[in-house]
């Protein structure tokens, strides 16, 4: 879970205040292990906390931090953000089973059938090749949530 921005539009570190319903969503989910990516601020969590101090260098140093902070024997990687409250864990869900079923190694959900959004998913043969502007500069395979609500981007109070 990427929450390692400054938060500045929103006024405060929102990372903590929608960190919990995130990680309750996940929580819902096949995913295992849980690493929480920290940077401007720092945040508790039940969960591994990953502090990033290149955080300032864009999403991509965040997400490299936190690809690095996983098990030898994790083989994919599911990336939320800790500005998305409204994450469906059936959405997890569905990008876990395109992966499983061999639909690639990069693969987003999408709430409209055009435009991605999260969770994104990266298997590990991607994760050295992750730019500084993260996964969103990344060609990846659509995965169809459109009867699900997207998780949200909260930007202001």
């Amino acid at each position: 879970m990427l929450a390692a921005g400054a938060a500045t539009r929103y006024g405060s570190p929102k990372q903590r205040l929608f960190l919990p319903a995130i990680l309750d969503a996940i929580a819902a989910s096949p995913v295992g292990e849980v690493v929480v990516v920290t940077g401007a601020h720092a945040v508790e969590a039940e969960a591994r906390v990953v502090h990033c101090a290149d955080w300032e260098h864009g999403p991509g140093a965040s997400l490299r931090c936190g690809l690095r902070g996983l098990t030898p024997e994790t083989e994919a990687a599911v990336i939320v953000l800790a500005d998305g409250p409204a994450l469906d864990p059936r959405a997890v869900d569905r990008v876990v089973e395109a992966w499983q079923n061999g639909d690639g190694d990069r693969l987003a959900a999408t709430y409209d059938r055009r435009n991605r959004s999260h969770p994104v998913l990266l298997g590990r043969s991607v994760w050295d090749h992750v730019p500084d502007e993260g996964a969103r500069a990344l060609d990846v395979r659509l995965v169809n949530c459109a009867d699900l609500s997207p998780p949200g981007d909260v930007d202001y109070a």
